[in-house]
């Protein structure tokens, strides 16, 4: 439960530094909790699954282009990531947006230099 909130901190943090990763809803007021917390969480949810689930495999796929690049394609791999989160979310009407691949590359480095911390911080892996 504590990695799906710090993946929606992540997701939020990413959202205000970068103008191309929004959220539609209300700007603020009680409306802007139900139009824009839960389908927070949502992404957050969908984040994870494909950081999950997809991610272990395209990494193991992109390993000649991982290691040519000296690591750099794991950036354009998370980036692509997270365009596909923003496509399983269109799917469920969340909208979550993410305009232009240079926004992307931003949002997943922050992200995942989010996520690294707050599990350093939490201790996430300690427990699982």
């Amino acid at each position: 439960m504590a990695r799906l909130f710090i993946t929606a901190a992540a997701v939020a943090l990413a959202a205000q530094i970068f103008d191309g990763i929004w959220f539609d809803g209300p700007d603020s007021g009680q409306r802007e909790l139900e139009e824009k917390i839960l389908p927070l969480l949502v992404v957050a949810l969908i984040s994870w699954a494909v950081t999950a689930w997809v991610k272990p495999v395209l990494t193991v796929l992109s390993i000649p282009f991982i290691l040519v690049t000296l690591g750099f394609f794991l950036l354009v791999l998370n980036a692509l990531l997270l365009f596909f989160t923003e496509w399983v979310a269109d799917l469920f009407d969340l909208g979550f947006h993410v305009e232009g691949f240079w926004t992307a590359v931003g949002g997943a480095l922050v992200i995942s230099i989010t996520t690294w911390i707050l599990d350093a911080l939490v201790g996430v892996g300690d427990d699982e």
